[in-house]
C-alpha cells in the first residue's frame, strides 16, 4: 500500500516539475536574510515568478513555506555529525524530522562517503520505504553514486553534490557531462543541480536530459552575488563583512577549516 501511495505521490511530482525550474530557499545564521519568515518571502518571490517547485533547508523553514505555497517543497537538513563529512540530511531519524515538517520530498546525501553512527544509505531508503510514503531524492556527486541510487530505490537523481566531495569533478560551471550520462542511463528523472548560474546553463542543463533544473546562489543569495560584483570592481578583493559562517547545524562542535564555503556553496 505504501508502495502505491508513493508511486502516486511520485507521478504527481513528475507533472508539476518536468521541464521547470525549482527554487532553492536557503539562509544560514549569521546572514541578513536567516529566518523562516525571510525564507517564506524568498519562496513567495519565487512562486510569482514561476518556479515549479522550492528546495529549502530546515524543518522549520519547510514547515513555513508549506503553509506559504503550493508549488512542492524539497526539504533537506544541513547537519554536522562528528564521526562523517555528510551533511544534507545525514540520518533515517533527520529524514523522519522532515518528512514531519511537511516536506514533499526529502532528498539526502547519497554519496559514498560513511554516514554517522555507522547507518547505510541502503538501511535508510529502505527504512523510509517500509514506514513513510514521502519520495526521496538522491544527492549524488558521480555516475556511479547516481547508478547505485537508482538502484537502491530512490525516486529523484539529482547532481547536488558534484564538485563538492572530494573525489568527484571539480569545475567552476556545471556538470553538463554527468546530467547528459545519468540521463541517457538511469530511468529516474534527473535533476540538474549545482553552479547553474545563468539561463542559458539551465536551458542548456534541459537540453543535455536533465529532468528540472534547481537555482539557488544565483536567485536567492544576494550577499554572495553582491561580493562577486565587489570582488570584481575592488580586483579581487572582498571586504572582511562579506564574509559569512554556520552553514549547517552542528550537532556536536567540530572544526572543518575550509569546508563552510563549499558546503554553503551547495545551495546550488
Amino acid at each position: 500500500m505504501k508502495v502505491e501511495e508513493t508511486n502516486k505521490k511520485v507521478e504527481r511530482l513528475v507533472q508539476q516539475l518536468q521541464g521547470n525550474l525549482i527554487v532553492s530557499c536557503q539562509a544560514y545564521p549569521g546572514e541578513a536574510l536567516y529566518g523562516s519568515d525571510m525564507m517564506v518571502r524568498m519562496a513567495l518571490a519565487a512562486v510569482n515568478g514561476g518556479a515549479a517547485g522550492i528546495r529549502s533547508n530546515s524543518p522549520q523553514d519547510v514547515a513555513a513555506i508549506k503553509e506559504a505555497v503550493s508549488i512542492p517543497v524539497i526539504g533537506i537538513w544541513k547537519k554536522e555529525y562528528p564521526d562523517s563529512d555528510v551533511y544534507i540530511t545525514p540520518t533515517f531519524s533527520d529524514v523522519e524530522v522532515m518528512i514531519a515538517a511537511g516536506a514533499d520530498m526529502v532528498a539526502l546525501d547519497a554519496t559514498m562517503q560513511t554516514r554517522p553512527s555507522g547507518e547505510t544509505l541502503e538501511y535508510i531508503v529502505n527504512a523510509v520505504k517500509t514506514k513513510y510514503e514521502t519520495p526521496l531524492m538522491a544527492d549524488i556527486s558521480t555516475y556511479e553514486e547516481g547508478v547505485r541510487a537508482a538502484e537502491l530505490g530512490f525516486d529523484f537523481i539529482s547532481t547536488t553534490l558534484s564538485g563538492y566531495t572530494p573525489y568527484s569533478l571539480q569545475q567552476k560551471e556545471p556538470d553538463m557531462e554527468l546530467i547528459k550520462r545519468l540521463a541517457s542511463t538511469v530511468s529516474k528523472p534527473i535533476i540538474a543541480e549545482g553552479r547553474i548560474h545563468t539561463p542559458e546553463q539551465a536551458e542548456e542543463a534541459l537540453r543535455n536530459g536533465a529532468f528540472a533544473v534547481v537555482v539557488g546562489t544565483a536567485i536567492t543569495r544576494p550577499h554572495t552575488l553582491t561580493s562577486t560584483f565587489v570582488s570584481k570592481i575592488k580586483g579581487g578583493t572582498v571586504p572582511a563583512q562579506t564574509a559569512m559562517t554556520g552553514s549547517v547545524i552542528p550537532v556536536m562542535n567540530r572544526q572543518h577549516v575550509g569546508s563552510e564555503a563549499g558546503k554553503e556553496g551547495c545551495s546550488s
